[in-house]
């Protein structure tokens, strides 16, 4: 059962994926077929990682494969990491692309147009 780490609500055009709690190795294979059976044909995609409190290699490898598979059929994608926080710490320690991480929604909204 996902809902306690993933909820999904539209922005416009884009649909937006919630996550929450501790990603990592238990829940990550869960987590990422849910995102996909939503997200596969979106015209944009944010995800909030805002509420994230732990996230490890397997979450970190599991938004790498949804940004390139979004990537790959063209979809736009922005993360929301917010100003501080584990996701944010994380992607950045890990060299994630800095260009698709935004630091609040409004802003990654627009940057998609959504």
């Amino acid at each position: 059962m996902t809902d306690q780490w993933v909820s999904f609500s539209q922005r416009g055009a884009a649909e937006l994926i919630h996550l929450k709690g501790e990603i990592d190795l238990a829940n990550a294979n869960d987590i990422g077929r849910a995102i996909v059976a939503h997200a596969t044909d979106a015209d944009a995609v944010l995800i909030d990682l805002t509420a994230v409190s732990f996230l490890d290699s397997a979450g970190v490898r599991l938004l790498d494969f949804i940004v390139g598979d979004l990537s790959d059929r063209g979809t736009p994608i922005k993360l929301v990491v917010g100003e501080r926080g584990a996701a944010r710490m994380t992607l950045q320690l890990c060299s994630f692309r800095s260009d698709l991480l935004a630091t609040d929604l409004e802003r990654a909204a627009a940057e998609l147009n959504a």
